[in-house]
């Protein structure tokens, strides 16, 4: 089944303790694209403007990837992001934004992307993702991302679009932040109260956890690895790699949302490997496989 992403575009600028990184190819949807076209086709959704310096055509050469609702603006500016990390590289300190076309009309969705059954809206304001889904017609299966950001600025909207969605995927801090609730596991319990049916609730190096509406949890580590240059993306990654599997299988139950986990660990720790998206780029299904089969293996007992 086709997955349809819709999120950022951008220009980002990464200084982190392995080096300097100006004027890459960045935004969530781009990440998210990067992991999820290496198990579905992935129909992307994004805005950018006239001075955008990239070929994606060329960018996704490998991935299976429909370019039909990238929209660009001559005449405006592209999204940029200029971020550091330091220590131990979990939390990302943002040193500028220009939102750009980002802070204009949303793209418009072809209606070749109508029968979108798998959506996901990668990390966006929430008022923008409720339109861009309100361009949609009836997907089975919507997931999102936010940040802390919109979680402060626009509480409302996204405790709106959260009764619109199956799935909210965000960090623990900001699970924190959006329940008021220290403890992970109840405030994945807050979230559910909200509306969707599952959230993912990422822990950086810690990895991650799923709880259901059911009462499921599921808790898996990160994938050992000793090399972690920038982890720009390794969040938007994951849900590609993720949602892929998911719409990929064509199914959302219990056992496959684990191994969809699993997947979306896997597909970040090579994002996490170089700078930008070229640690990801270099991926393939068998190169995923092997570390799924690895992880599988370190977390058995």
């Amino acid at each position: 089944m086709s997955l349809l992403v819709t999120g950022s575009v951008g220009i980002d600028t990464v200084r982190t303790p392995h080096g300097y990184n100006a004027d890459c190819i960045g935004g969530s949807a781009i990440h998210f694209t990067m992991g999820a076209g290496i198990f579905t086709d992935v129909k992307f959704l994004g805005v950018i403007g006239g001075d955008f310096p990239f070929n994606l055509k060329e960018l996704f050469d490998g991935r299976q990837v429909d370019l039909t609702g990238l929209e660009v603006r001559k005449s405006s500016k592209t999204f940029r992001w200029s971020g550091s990390y330091q220590g131990d590289m979990n939390e990302a300190r943002t040193d500028e934004v220009e939102l750009n076309v980002l802070a204009e009309a949303p793209p418009k969705a072809p209606e070749s992307y109508q029968d979108c059954e798998y959506v996901f809206l990668a990390n966006t304001s929430p008022s923008l993702q409720m339109e861009l889904l309100g361009q949609l017609g009836s997907p089975a299966f919507v997931a999102a991302d936010t940040m802390n950001h919109w979680i402060v600025t626009a509480n409302e909207d996204l405790k709106e679009l959260l009764d619109r969605i199956d799935m909210l995927v965000l960090n623990d801090g900001e699970a924190r932040l959006l329940t008021g609730q220290q403890n992970l596991i109840t405030a994945a319990k807050k979230i559910l109260e909200m509306g969707p049916r599952f959230v993912v609730v990422k822990k950086g190096e810690h990895g991650s956890m799923m709880y259901t509406r059911d009462g499921d949890c599921f808790i898996l580590p990160a994938y050992p690895t000793t090399v972690v240059i920038d982890p720009t993306g390794a969040g938007d990654s994951f849900a590609g790699g993720m949602m892929g599997f998911l719409a990929q299988s064509d199914r959302v139950d219990v056992i496959t949302l684990r191994n969809a986990i699993v997947y979306g660990t896997v597909t970040a720790s090579f994002t996490i490997g170089d700078f930008s998206v070229y640690g990801i780029k270099s991926a393939n299904r068998e190169m995923i496989d092997d570390r799924f089969d690895l992880l599988r293996k370190v977390t058995q007992f």
